[in-house]
């Protein structure tokens, strides 16, 4: 079992009363920014051990009498088929996922708003579509000299030429399917509109990270920086808090930079401004609730691991910024992070050495190492994933879950009738396999049941691995890294 650095049913406990405070200081409405992922945050549980994925939802379900969503999307983002690289979706489909999401979790959808909307053919389908599933919907425009020309952006020609949003809840969560949907702008337009209909109302912004009450190189918020190395986001001491209060705040450049921005719209909506820093416009309480920080600090450096090798992953495929490597390289210096603090990583070059084929090394929870190496039927992340069940259920090595009569017409099935090239299974096709056989092999059910144990392990393999297998290990709750290196030479892998 691993060990856990965070409690989250504090941070549950914490978050909500201060989410109720920041209502109550403004008078009792406030619109939330919500920055990062709203739930599946599966960052926030690889640095926090112990954060659920979940906890950002179970929080505002704690609130949800009071909160209304309201979900924006950047109009040239829907034209662009933008799409989400973790669900592999376009953010149009995300908005709809999204909102059957917070639906069955009890929270109250108050519509969608598209930003930066000038009449691109895409959006208004989009409008058309939503307005026939019987979902409100608004539209913003682009305003000119966004966000400095604070003249024009806080007049009837800037905000006040976008559509007001009806709203009837205390706490109004502004959230997106992506980074760049305009999330900021639609709260300042809504304080614009309310304050000219004489509703008091006020603005915040809820980020995970960096966690403002940690050091500034503290390994979580340097996980933080090795997450976001391909935005240029950079952790620094927040200037204005320093100076406001004598204290030492860490936020992020972005917020820092657009900071004096937001007070002088602030000022210009309502007449002063309610914020000294941008670390005084955020809620987040996660930091007030690590009770170890030596697992956390432990769990950012393997985070940091895990980037740079996504990153020369990223590189050998074409798709990584020029600074994103060198960068986590230097992160990695910061945080005291090498190789060597992953067993995994020697013991999956060691056992691809030894057998002179790709393989793969995880480390369970309880600390063991298991390794698995390519063979005619199976693949480097089948053969490690069959060898971590049967460790976990205590079978021995020496006996085959899956016969040879399964694997082999299998096989065959593929590469005769598919017309696939690789007779090996993939790792989904080894779970189906496997389910087959513990229809009648007692051990191979042993196995299955063991499927859920394997939450929160480390796998490294020595070549990239399939998206089919990457995706299947990753939701088993398996942490993945390869090392940059396709398994072949061949140009086009797929």
């Amino acid at each position: 079992m691993k060990s856990i650095g965070f409690d989250n049913q504090q941070y549950l406990q914490m978050q909500s009363e201060q989410i109720r405070q920041r209502i109550a200081q403004f008078g009792g409405k406030l619109y939330l920014e919500f920055g990062g992922k709203l739930f599946d945050d599966f960052h926030a549980s690889r640095v926090l051990p112990g954060f659920a994925p979940d906890s950002k939802v179970r929080m505002l379900q704690q609130l949800k009498d009071e909160v209304e969503m309201v979900i924006t999307i950047n109009a040239a983002d829907i034209e662009a088929n933008k799409i989400r690289g973790d669900y592999g979706i376009t953010y149009d489909e995300d908005v709809l996922r999204l909102i059957d999401t917070f639906r069955e979790l009890g929270l109250y959808v108050g519509s969608v708003v598209l930003t930066r909307y000038t009449g691109q053919a895409s959006a208004n389908a989009f409008l058309k579509r939503l307005n026939a599933l019987g979902i409100r919907c608004y539209r913003h425009y682009p305003i000119a000299g966004y966000p400095h020309n604070v003249m024009h952006i806080v007049s009837n020609e800037g905000l006040g030429q976008n559509e007001y949003i009806e709203t009837s809840r205390s706490l109004i969560v502004v959230t997106a399917p992506g980074p760049g949907s305009g999330k900021m702008a639609t709260c300042l337009s809504q304080l614009y509109h309310d304050h000219k209909r004489g509703i008091t109302a006020g603005y915040a912004k809820f980020e995970t990270f960096p966690i403002w009450n940690l050091p500034l190189k503290h390994p979580v918020n340097l996980a933080y920086e090795a997450a976001t190395a391909d935005l240029n986001d950079v952790n620094m001491i927040d200037p204005f808090h320093l100076e406001a209060y004598g204290e030492t705040a860490v936020n992020y450049n972005r917020d820092v930079e657009i900071f004096p921005v937001l007070n002088a719209i602030f000022e210009r909506i309502q007449g002063e401004s309610p914020y000294k820093s941008p670390t005084d416009m955020g809620v987040n309480m996660a930091g007030n609730c690590i009770v170890d920080d030596e697992v956390c600090c432990h769990a950012s450096r393997m985070e940091i691991l895990r980037r740079y090798y996504t990153a020369g992953v990223k590189r050998l495929r074409g798709v990584a910024e020029d600074a994103e490597l060198p960068k986590l390289e230097l992160l990695m210096k910061q945080a005291n992070v090498t190789p060597d603090i992953f067993p995994a990583v020697s013991a999956a070059l060691l056992k691809a050495e030894t057998t002179g084929a790709p393989a793969g090394a995880m480390v369970l929870p309880d600390g063991r190492v298991i390794t698995g190496r390519t063979s005619d039927t199976l693949g480097a992340a089948s053969a490690l994933l069959l060898n971590a069940l049967k460790a976990l259920a205590g079978i021995d090595d020496r006996f085959h879950l899956i016969s040879a009569q399964v694997l082999e017409p299998i096989c065959d099935l593929k590469t005769r009738y598919l017309l696939h090239k690789n007779p090996r299974l993939h790792t989904d096709e080894v779970l189906m396999a496997l389910t087959m056989s513990a229809l009648t092999n007692p051990l191979a059910l042993q196995a299955k049941e063991q499927l859920p144990n394997l939450k929160g392990s480390d796998a490294h393999f020595t070549v990239i691995l399939s998206e089919e297998d990457e995706m299947l290990l990753r939701r088993l709750g398996i942490n993945v890294s390869c090392e940059p290196q396709y398994e072949t030479k061949r140009l086009y892998h797929k």
